[in-house]
């Protein structure tokens, strides 16, 4: 399979959102969100993986479900500062059966391959385990897309600068086609606005979220660039451009008996 996502390159940009102060509010909304289903449970497991972790209390957070606590996160600054370990998710070797609840956290949709990754997750998860996390999905950020076309029209051809994502009706296969059952999917769309482009750009910075292609463009020329704050402006209402995350919500069982 060829490798669409730099690995080095995105736990570069975690590590810098980690130096500069990570912009947590889409993070934090989707982390809360898993905490109040992973309550419904009604389980106290006795260990835990969690993958992503940009903000060190998510570890004791997550404890209050959990006897022991493990942090993996693809940025080695956030895995150390939550006292965990880096992480490439579909290139690592867990142990076997060694969770009983793996909570991921907005890293998923940055993997070359996201069927061995949740496979990977799969045999590191002992028997009537659960899954349970939160990825960026496939109709993330239109208005950023479209700014980008404007400067593509002006930069005299078309470039990568946005990843793809899974789409919302494909994550349940695969997460069947893993090893995984009962499998449910929600879609949270999370509508914010924007004053500027600019602003757009700084968020995603912040959060390590920025283009991490292996095929992305050569640095946008200033004429691109101001296309794009133009485009992007011209969607506005009111002052501001209303901008879509899509985050998907995830939760899935490892059958009883391994």
């Amino acid at each position: 399979m060829p490798e669409l996502f730099d690995m080095k390159l995105r736990a570069m940009r975690r590590d810098r959102a980690a130096r500069r102060g990570v912009e947590l509010f889409l993070y934090e909304r989707a982390f809360v969100d898993c905490l109040e289903r992973l309550a419904l449970v009604q389980r106290r497991f006795e260990r835990a993986l969690l993958v992503g972790c940009p903000d060190p209390s998510w570890r004791e957070r997550l404890g209050t479900y959990a006897g022991r606590v493990d942090v993996r996160d693809p940025g080695g600054l956030l895995a150390g500062a939550a006292g965990g370990e880096p992480i490439v998710e579909d290139y690592w070797e867990p142990a076997a059966g060694a969770y009983e609840l793996v909570l991921s956290v907005g890293t998923l949709d940055g993997v070359n391959d996201l069927p061995l990754a949740l496979r990977l997750v799969r045999h590191a998860m002992g028997p009537d385990s659960l899954f349970l996390g939160a990825m960026s999905g496939g109709d993330t950020l239109p208005q950023l897309r479209s700014a980008m076309r404007a400067a593509d029209v002006v930069a005299g051809g078309a470039s990568p600068h946005i990843h793809p994502r899974v789409e919302a009706a494909a994550l349940a296969p695969l997460l069947a086609d893993a090893g995984f059952i009962m499998p449910v999917v929600d879609v949270d769309r999370v509508d914010v606005a924007y004053p500027s482009f600019d602003r757009l750009v700084g968020d995603l910075r912040a959060m390590g979220a920025t283009n991490v292609l292996k095929a992305r463009s050569a640095p946008l020329s200033r004429q691109a660039v101001e296309a794009a704050r133009q485009a992007f402006a011209a969607a506005a209402s009111d002052g501001r451009t209303r901008e879509i995350f899509e985050i998907l919500h995830f939760a899935a069982w490892v059958p009883p008996g391994r």
